[in-house]
């Protein structure tokens, strides 16, 4: 018996840094995979998003701490430093589903969608949902979320372990990010908004030059009609564009102006 417990000591002083790496290194993982498309979704249980983050954290542990660390060595900054970066990170790629959603929104807006099949969950009509489902099936089917194990490992060598993010950078990272996640959803939208303005040109001409013409009962739905067939058509152009975005992101995510 005392043998056996000196083995599980031994056992243990070997496995302690090990374990020690795997936590610190899940401090930042957890907080990218918490808003990560795909595994961070309201709809996903916690469960499953506690997984995620621990299959994550065994691809990228043995990578950037592969001799473990002391447990010793883990201070109260860590705590804080770590889960910042990894919120960063995360909030970069969710802001590309917000981009989608925004688009959907808009959409919706311009062809009198907006109070149709919304609900499932969020505040949002069916275009935002069915755009947003689109780019989470896109982001795992170009196995975006391989991607995003490379990009958690190379985040160690921007920001080392224990680095605090500079506020003012911060800032500025994060005003380009939702600027841009605003741009690309007016982009998407923009062919909705154009055909919006110009129905809405064509009806107030023929309002004017035929005033007992009820020209909303005709015009409305044209309009959905319309608006659904021009999405059925631009659908498959967006997520190509929005898949060629967020790839560009991982090439560059601190871009900023």
């Amino acid at each position: 018996m005392t043998d056996l417990f000196a083995l599980l000591s031994q056992l243990g002083a070997f496995t302690a840094p090990l374990f020690a790496a795997a936590f610190v290194v899940l401090l930042r993982v957890g907080g990218t995979v918490a808003l990560m498309p795909g595994f961070g979704e309201t709809l996903l249980p916690f469960r499953i998003k506690l997984v995620a983050a621990l299959a994550f954290t065994l691809v990228v542990a043995p990578v950037v701490m592969p001799q473990g660390m002391p447990p010793d060595t883990i201070g109260f900054s860590l705590f804080l430093s770590e889960p910042a970066i990894g919120l960063m990170f995360g909030i970069g790629l969710r802001l590309f589903i917000f981009a989608l959603q925004t688009a959907g929104a808009i959409i919706a807006q311009a062809t009198s969608l907006s109070q149709f099949f919304g609900g499932m969950g969020e505040s949002q009509p069916a275009m935002g949902h069915a755009l947003s489902l689109a780019g989470i099936t896109l982001f795992m089917g170009m196995g975006l979320h391989v991607r995003a194990a490379q990009y958690l490992v190379e985040s160690y060598a921007t920001f080392p372990l224990g680095t605090i993010l500079p506020s003012g950078d911060l800032l500025e990272w994060g005003l380009w990010q939702v600027g841009r996640s605003f741009r690309l959803g007016l982009g998407f939208a923009a062919p909705f908004v154009i055909g919006s303005l110009i129905y809405n040109i064509a009806i107030g001409v023929v309002n004017k030059a035929m005033p007992q013409l009820m020209v909303a009962f005709i015009g409305a739905p044209a309009l959905t009609l319309g608006g659904l067939a021009l999405f059925a058509l631009t659908a498959p152009l967006i997520l190509p564009a929005w898949g060629a975005a967020i790839e560009a992101y991982f090439l560059d995510p601190l871009a900023a102006p």
